[in-house]
């Protein structure tokens, strides 16, 4: 089904395969009759190609990158341009989308998500940017119809900003990467790695894009094939996959912490652009004769069978026949993951699910930029025409990805045949994909076309001693399911003629609706503010040396961005930054926000002139030990702030928050054995935060010891690869080394300066 080259390879002609090994360079120059090296080869990729041609530096290994267009969803906009706004914005420089699918519902806090929205709007008109209401669109589906581009590059600031499959390489990234967009500055990251994903065959009936996604992501994500690498997919495969399709694989690329995705364009892709209306953003793109790639993911498309990813993490996938036949063997294993993922904090099981043998769901899910596009859910419409859902436990909902989508399948009927199920049609919002909608009962079970199922994910607060979970399908095993009341059944057993109708965009709805600003900036306009929108809190320059206390211990495999600032009802807070540090690892570690709150008020006191050690004992107590071996070390001098140390934090959203929250409330740093994805890194360095590796199993500290690291701001500076710290605890200095990986000439001055925000004042 999915193999995994041991080298890298070389593309001939974009069909054949040639495995890099000692008679590679032979083989290739017998099949093209010239010889070409790995390095000319490696250029021919498009994803070479398209960073090359965005790429402002003049280096080839090391990027400056200018995208085309931006966008923003209403969890992030307010912060990035109240960022920008403090950093000297005066108008949008290149296309910017605000979109408003995130706190749509407007459910929660009273008047502050439509405050968010109202700021939004005016912004777009001041500034020159697009306003999309809520409920027109989600993030990803308008950027599709309206934005993407062949060889264009698009940043978003939501993790799953992937349009690969039309010919537009797009990263998601933490809001202040997007601030540095907004005031002409670029995106620097090397020359990332390119690994193709070779697909062969074609898909059987009954599966869908989101098995595929499954496949590859089980394939790929425990071993780190592709972290922070660009997939780029090309084979004959490509070929019998509709342009829907593609989009519903690549949209999980994310999932698999690659940078970004590229696919070869053909004429499906060109009529996807000539049916919204966009026909000259066509172009074909493919690899060149000989393509050299770092690694290759075969795809036998044909092979892959229905699929369910079980709780808690897309990876932990299994065809849903195999969970069928060893559901005993597979509960179990997932009763052991949860153990580790909920700390045991409640019961979990899934066993109460199994009746007679078989398994059953509480509840069905087709929804977001990954289910609700137009192809998925007329396949969905095809599975339940006639039938019914029940009247039972089981309920199904589904949420067309935008109004045009919405618009079409009214108009062919497949909402009626939806709705007649029992099943309820929604409007476009991404809630069911972060807890903000659809949450399901205590210890119920929910499956979903949706992008991620981690813990918490759906809604459920285990410090309030609830739990439920998610498992990801594909929207046609979910009907089949359905078509079961809720007994779970993979799609490839139920006799269906899909009808594959014709897709129309009717474009008015927008042009009614999305305010489209674009070259208009109008300077007099007031921004519309709330009471919730507040400004970020002032931060200092990094000190000659710091002191840093332990305030979270986390050994999970991963940890999360969820885990870090939880999604839910808390996004209503987004725009507020001290109100939303409230909820910082809330559901992981309670306690974290008072430990933090209790070193940052010793901070406060020294930012203040006073005396740090006068306003905590255990202050005074570690500068009493740090004496001994640094007399000359001044308390007054000495940043304080909290850490905390993770395994492998960073998983999932992009959101800066995860970072943000911490640093608001006085963290100066995280400590892991490495960071999960690039876009969590980055969000840390923007907030001034430092990202130090410890590798070793065993820890020379512990939760609420201190830290002291001297000579950081020198180290910093000087590009130090290591830095010597010490552990203070059991009246003695236990000293280890901390490793800081490579940073940027400008990483470096942010961190330096205390965060992006400050960088910009004083640059």
């Amino acid at each position: 089904m999915v193999q995994l080259f041991e080298s890298g390879a070389y593309l001939i002609d974009g069909k054949e395969l040639i495995a890099d090994n000692a008679d590679a360079a032979v083989q290739v120059a017998a099949k093209t009759g010239r010889t070409i090296s790995k390095e000319e080869a490696a250029k021919q990729t498009m994803a070479y190609k398209i960073l090359q041609a965005h790429n402002t530096s003049g280096d080839d290994e090391h990027l400056k990158v200018k995208f085309d267009r931006l966008t923003s969803h209403d969890i992030t906009f307010v912060g990035i341009i109240q960022t920008a706004r403090a950093s000297g914005l005066e108008k949008f420089p290149v296309p910017y989308v605000l979109t408003n699918c995130h706190n749509s519902l407007c459910a929660v806090g009273g008047t502050i998500n439509e405050d968010d929205h109202m700021f939004g709007l005016s912004c777009a008109q001041k500034y020159g940017g697009v306003y999309v209401p809520p409920h027109l669109a989600v993030i990803h589906q308008y950027a599709r119809e309206m934005l993407a581009g062949c060889g264009k590059m698009i940043l978003g600031s939501d993790s799953h900003t992937r349009y690969g499959a039309l010919g537009t390489m797009a990263c998601g990234e933490g809001g202040p990467e997007l601030v540095k967009q907004l005031l002409g500055r670029t995106y620097d990251i090397d020359m990332p790695q390119v690994v193709a994903i070779y697909l062969t065959g074609k898909p059987v009936k009954g599966v869908g894009p989101q098995d595929i996604a499954l496949a590859i992501i089980k394939a790929v994500f425990a071993n780190g094939y592709v972290k922070n690498k660009v997939m780029e997919f090309v084979g004959p495969g490509v070929d019998n996959l509709s342009v829907d399709y593609r989009i519903g694989v690549d949209v999980m690329t994310t999932e698999t912490t690659c940078l970004s995705s590229i696919w070869k364009t053909d004429e499906k892709v060109q009529d996807f652009y000539e049916i919204h209306r966009r026909p000259e953003e066509y172009r074909e793109l493919n690899p060149g004769a000989v393509a050299y790639y770092d690694g290759v993911v075969c795809v036998d498309l044909s092979a892959v069978r229905p699929m369910i990813a079980m709780p808690f993490h897309p990876s932990n996938a299994y065809t849903i026949d195999e969970l069928n036949a060893n559901l005993d063997d597979i509960l179990a294993d997932v009763e052991k993951r949860a153990a580790v993922s909920l700390g045991n904090k409640v019961p979990f099981t899934l066993r109460d699910k199994v009746r007679d043998g078989k398994m059953y769901v509480d509840q069905g899910v087709i929804a977001g930029c990954a289910g609700g596009g137009f192809e998925n859910l007329c396949d969905v419409a095809d599975m339940l025409d006639g039938q019914s859902i029940g009247d039972g436990r089981f309920s199904l909902s589904v949420y067309p990805a935008s109004q045009p989508v919405y618009m079409e399948l009214i108009r062919n009927g497949s909402i009626a045949k939806i709705m007649e199920t029992g099943a309820t049609v929604r409007t476009a919002f991404c809630g069911p994909c972060f807890g903000a909608g659809d949450v399901p009962a205590n210890n119920a079970f929910s499956i979903r076309h949706s992008t991620r199922n981690f813990p918490n994910r759906e809604g459920s607060k285990v410090n309030n001693g609830q739990i439920a979970s998610v498992a990801l399908m594909d929207a046609r095993s979910i009907a089949a399911t359905a078509l079961n009341k809720g007994r779970l059944t993979a799609a490839t057993d139920i006799d269906v003629n899909f009808t594959k109708p014709k897709y129309y965009f009717d474009s008015h709805i927008y042009e009614k609706r999305v305010y489209n600003g674009v070259g208009k900036a109008d300077p007099s306009v007031e921004i519309q503010f709330g009471p919730n929108i507040k400004d970020w809190p002032s931060m200092v320059p990094l000190t000659d040396n710091i002191l840093l206390k332990v305030v979270s211990e986390i050994h999970d495999p991963v940890t999360t961005t969820d885990e870090l600032i939880p999604s839910g009802e808390t996004s209503s807070f987004r725009s507020n930054p001290l109100g939303l540090a409230e909820f910082t690892l809330s559901r992981k570690d309670p306690e974290y926000v008072g430990r933090a709150k209790k070193v940052r008020a010793a901070e406060e006191a020294r930012e203040d002139g006073k005396c740090p050690c006068q306003a905590d004992d255990e202050v005074a107590a570690a500068f009493n030990e740090i004496h001994k071996l640094f007399p000359d070390v001044k308390a007054s001098e000495t940043e304080i702030g909290s850490v905390i140390y993770a395994v492998k934090p960073g998983d999932g959203s992009a959101r800066e928050q995860a970072a943000s929250c911490q640093r608001v409330l006085g963290g100066l740093a995280n400590i892991a054995k490495e960071y999960a994805t690039k876009r969590y890194r980055s969000n840390l360095i923007n907030w001034g935060m430092i990202p130090f590796i410890f590798e070793p199993e065993k820890l020379p500290f512990a939760n609420l010891d201190y830290i002291f690291v001297p000579g950081i701001r020198d180290a910093v500076k000087e590009k130090q690869p290591k830095v010597t710290a010490y552990a203070v605890k059991d009246n003695a200095l236990e000293s280890f080394e901390l490793e800081i990986k490579p940073l940027t000439d400008d990483e470096r001055q942010i961190i330096l300066d205390g965060c992006l925000i400050n960088y910009y004042k004083s640059h």
